[in-house]
């Protein structure tokens, strides 16, 4: 269950990155600052990461509750990764954020919830949890919360860097690759639940 595994930490590395998409979301930290909302990196960092080890944790004995099973859970939560890896590819939008609320903070909302440490983590932890060594997996929350932290701290830098067709190059690529990760893990765990029914 402990195992430090170099390819595992990557591979889900590159799952939550492309989930989290913080290169993508670099134009909405813009436009939240713009609108004189304020934004904390360390709370950021602490608060994503204290809701995803929760659910990564706790989720699974939310499962247990329902008898459902992992790898049940990992193909309905494939299916939803593939669905983000066509709205990520097509540039069409499924969940709009709300962003009306009257405190000056978006530290919490929407910035940790939904962009970050939103339902598409959740479910896409429960999916790994499948494939992967837990350690593996906190492995790569904390690497991508580490980047998420130093994208908000230097934003300006980041933008420059990055540019308007720069982010797109990156939601599209990431979207490919999201895509096939997608499908491993539909393909893998319908293939456990077809031989438990044997």
């Amino acid at each position: 269950m402990w195992g430090i595994n170099g390819v595992e930490i990557v591979s889900a590395f590159l799952v939550l990155f492309a989930i989290i998409d913080v290169s993508g979301s670099v134009p909405i930290f813009i436009n939240l600052r713009s609108q004189n909302k304020v934004i904390n990196p360390p709370k950021v960092a602490i608060y994503s990461l204290f809701f995803m080890l929760l659910f990564l944790f706790v989720g699974e004995w939310i499962l247990r509750l329902f008898q459902v099973d992992i790898s049940s859970f990992a193909v309905a939560g494939a299916i939803v990764l593939l669905i983000l890896s066509v709205e990520m590819i097509l540039g069409v939008e499924i969940f709009k954020n709300d962003q009306s609320g009257d405190s000056n903070s978006s530290t919490l909302v929407p910035v940790v919830f939904p962009l970050i440490a939103g339902p598409a983590s959740f479910t896409t932890l429960l999916s790994m949890r499948a494939e992967y060594q837990t350690i593996n997996i906190i492995v790569a929350i904390l690497l991508n919360l580490a980047i998420v932290y130093l994208v908000l701290r230097f934003l300006d830098p980041v933008k420059r860097i990055l540019g308007a067709s720069g982010a797109y190059i990156l939601r599209k690529f990431f979207g490919v690759i999201l895509m096939a990760i997608s499908i491993r893990l539909l393909t893998s765990n319908m293939s456990t639940l077809i031989a438990s029914f044997q």
